[in-house]
């Protein structure tokens, strides 16, 4: 079990939560991003289905900003990967997505209707 400082909850630690957890500390503790600004695991309707994204950060005017997808290790970040995560910015539109398996991390920005591949997180 670990303890989820933004939902303050105990959650179960799976593989998969282990890199959402480290990965939102880095967001807070490395990149200064405010915890009030993280949302975890919110439902959107995408195409009738109710699906969960994994992190959304707000920017400083509470609208939607960077959406992150996190996968267990073992699992590679592959074109299927990127496509669940467009797919949950149709309905959440955003100018960050990133995808990580807490061993890489690919991040890229949305400008114009093209994604440029960045080099580094994005700061708030």
């Amino acid at each position: 079990m670990i303890f989820d400082e933004i939902r303050k909850t105990w959650l179960v630690l799976t593989e998969e939560e282990w890199v959402r957890q480290n990965f939102i500390a880095y967001l807070k503790k490395t990149l200064q991003y405010p915890s009030s600004l993280i949302a975890l695991e919110k439902e959107i309707l995408l195409n009738g289905l109710t699906k969960r994204f994994d992190i959304l950060v707000y920017n400083k005017s509470y609208e939607p900003w960077m959406m992150v997808e996190c996968k267990a290790p073992g699992i590679p970040l592959n074109e299927e990967v990127l496509q669940q995560i467009l797919r949950y910015h149709m309905t959440v539109p955003v100018q960050f997505i990133v995808i990580t398996n807490g061993k890489a991390t690919l991040a890229w920005e949305k400008k114009e209707g093209s994604l440029t591949l960045l080099k580094e997180m994005p700061r708030l």
